[in-house]
């Protein structure tokens, strides 16, 4: 089995679909990764996991001295900003019990999409920024109440897909603590200049998502199997004093090859 490292993160999504969180938490750990993001996913963790599975998972991460910096739900299913109520309330209270769970894990942080527009005929922008105000307003108190941050992501599929959206909407909000995770894919996806994106985002960046992706169809690859520019990207992380390891996010049926691939090239991006 190579080693890792503990010099990025790993986000879990290439393995929901083949372990449970505990049994990734493992593997991982006997990489040498110190730090991940576990993804929402039924059979891997989910919200209807007993309190027994939960607190194996727990001590799981303890055992293997992982931080679980945060959790992500499967944002492509939700729509806190969607024009029916019933898809917003819903919405929420998943997300709702993303944060118990995240609470009782000790998570540091809940990955937050922003809600989504209709493509073909979408709600004024004003509108779904109430709607997005809206499940911040129950969002917010009961990450407070767990102990854990709302990190909004920039997600192309988003009404706030850019940096300076993203950011321009939180700020109006008005809640400091809201925080941002950073993903230079989705960025780059939307012809964003991921090293002006940070510059935008540093005074609520949480966490920084990498994978590599083209601008025609939308993916979360292996480190060079896109165009994203990974040397400007890791020369601007290094200036950021990121108090967490960036996230590997790539999302494979071969996993275990397109992370050490990732890491080595951006470990060793003169080879």
């Amino acid at each position: 089995m190579s080693h890792w490292g503990n010099q990025f993160g790993i986000n879990t999504y290439s393995y929901t679909q083949s372990m449970s969180a505990a049994d990734c938490v493992r593997a991982l750990a006997e990489r040498g990764v110190r730090a991940v993001e576990l993804m929402f996913f039924p059979g891997h963790l989910w919200i209807t996991d007993s309190e027994e599975t939960l607190r194996e998972l727990r001590r799981v991460i303890e055992q293997c001295d992982v931080t679980l910096v945060s959790v992500n739900g499967p944002n492509v299913d939700l729509n806190i900003a969607a024009a029916t109520s019933e898809m917003r309330d819903y919405s929420i209270k998943l997300n709702v019990e993303y944060l118990r769970v995240a609470a009782e894990l000790n998570a540091k942080g809940l990955i937050l999409g922003p809600g989504k527009p209709n493509p073909l005929f979408s709600l004024p922008q004003d509108v779904m920024e109430g709607h997005f105000f809206r499940a911040l307003d129950t969002l917010l108190p009961t990450a407070e109440r767990g102990e854990v941050e709302l990190w909004a992501e920039n997600m192309p599929f988003a009404f706030l897909p850019d940096a300076e959206g993203l950011m321009a909407s939180l700020d109006r909000y008005g809640a400091d603590s809201i925080g941002v995770c950073y993903d230079v894919a989705n960025a780059h996806f939307i012809d964003e200049d991921p090293v002006a994106g940070f510059d935008r985002v540093r005074p609520r960046l949480k966490l920084v998502h990498l994978s590599d992706t083209g601008q025609k169809v939308y993916r979360h690859d292996a480190v060079g199997l896109g165009d994203v520019d990974f040397a400007a990207v890791t020369a601007k992380i290094k200036t950021l004093d990121l108090e967490r390891p960036p996230m590997l996010e790539i999302i494979s049926r071969n996993a275990d090859r397109d992370i050490a691939e990732s890491i080595s090239t951006l470990a060793n991006p003169a080879t």
